[in-house]
């Protein structure tokens, strides 16, 4: 499994919320332990704590993608790797659940589980793995959603560096806003000057 996998999680925790409509999902332990997904240990060590500590975190995640999205490259590092130095972890290499056919692991990397918390053990994987998107990929392919009023933050994998939105559905809403504003803009003018060559109806009395 790539490194790079794991900046899924960056992704996630960043769209438990949605300030512009003043949304937020990450309110309980359920909903931290959901942010793991199945199988992983550190998400039954999850608390209350683990609630604020996290979102914390998402605030300083969405930082990183803002600047990113900004132009901010050299800021968006810095952030990243502030967040690196204070959530560390243990790349090792594994072969667990990876069989090729001849019976024999499939090695790869993966990130050692030694937490002293949940949220430490998740921060320390979402970092780690946009560390590696980012190095890869490019400071530019981290990005938030332009469609108003979401601003989930998104990961940028298409072949010509294009990507403006976290969806299709964004990028639909986004198209027929704007073509519907430049219908406005194009029968604005020629609406009000044809009303205003149209002759006076009104009868003046006497």
């Amino acid at each position: 499994m790539e490194l790079s996998y794991y900046s899924d999680f960056a992704v996630r925790l960043v769209n438990t919320e949605e300030p512009e409509r003043g949304e937020d999902t990450l309110t309980t332990v359920e909903a931290v332990r959901e942010l793991f997904g199945p199988g992983q240990q550190a998400a039954r060590r999850a608390t209350d704590a683990d609630v604020t500590r996290l979102r914390g975190v998402r605030t300083r995640l969405r930082a990183v993608f803002g600047a990113a999205s900004e132009g901010d490259e050299v800021r968006a590092v810095d952030l990243l790797n502030s967040l690196l130095m204070e959530f560390p972890t243990s790349p090792q290499i594994s072969g667990h659940e990876y069989l090729d056919d001849q019976g024999r692991p499939r090695w790869h990397m993966h990130l050692a589980d030694h937490p002293a918390n949940a949220t430490a053990g998740y921060a320390a994987t979402a970092c780690m793995g946009l560390a590696f998107s980012l190095t890869e990929l490019g400071v530019d392919r981290l990005g938030i959603c332009q469609a108003h009023p979401c601003r989930n933050a998104y990961l940028d994998t298409s072949t010509n560096r294009s990507r403006r939105y976290c969806s299709d559905r964004c990028a639909t809403r986004a198209n027929v806003a704007a073509y519907r504003a430049r219908k406005r803009l194009e029968n604005g003018p020629r609406g009000r000057t044809a009303e205003s060559a149209q002759p006076s109806t009104e009868v003046t009395e006497s």
